[in-house]
C-alpha cells in the first residue's frame, strides 16, 4: 500500500466521521429546542400557579427569584442553543459565547443563592469565580 492511498482512505474515513458528528450536533440542536420550549412552557406554568394562589396576583420575593432562576435557566438553554448553532455555521466553538453562557449560569447560582443557608467559604469561592471568569471573558473581548 502505498502513502497516497492510506491517506485517501483517511481522508474518506475522517469525512465521513466529520457527517456523523454534524448530525450528533444537529439532533443535539433539535433537543435543546425541545427543552427551550418546555423551559418556556414551565415558567409560564410556575408564573401562572405563583399569581393564582392566595393571595391572587401576589409574588412574594422569594417567588419573584424562584422565578428569576427559572427564567435563567431557560436563558442559558437558548445561549447553548446559539453555540450550537454557531457551530453548525462555521464549524468553531466561540470562546466568548462559551464564557458569556458560564458567566449566566454563575449570575443564575447567585440570583437564586440564600446567603443565610451557605458558608463563608462557599460565597468566597463564588466570588473567586466570578471575578475569575470576568476577567477571562474581558481578555477574550479585547483581544484582537
Amino acid at each position: 500500500m502505498n502513502m497516497k492511498h492510506i491517506e485517501r482512505h483517511s481522508d474518506r474515513f475522517t469525512d465521513f466521521l466529520q457527517v456523523i458528528i454534524r448530525w450528533g450536533v444537529r439532533t443535539l440542536a433539535i433537543l435543546m429546542t425541545v427543552v427551550i420550549v418546555l423551559g418556556v412552557v414551565d415558567v409560564g406554568w410556575q408564573l401562572h400557579q405563583k399569581v393564582m394562589e392566595p393571595p391572587i396576583f401576589i409574588l412574594t420575593i422569594s417567588d419573584m427569584l424562584g422565578m428569576f432562576g427559572a427564567f435563567m435557566a431557560v436563558l442559558i438553554a437558548i445561549e447553548i442553543f446559539v453555540n450550537i448553532t454557531i457551530y453548525l455555521r462555521e464549524d468553531v466553538i466561540h470562546v466568548k459565547i462559551v464564557m458569556a453562557i458560564a458567566l449566566m449560569a454563575i449570575a443564575r447560582k447567585i440570583i437564586i443563592l440564600d446567603v443565610e443557608q451557605v458558608e463563608p467559604p462557599y460565597l468566597w469561592g463564588l466570588a473567586s469565580i466570578v471575578f475569575a471568569m470576568s476577567i477571562g471573558y474581558w481578555l477574550v473581548v479585547v483581544s484582537p
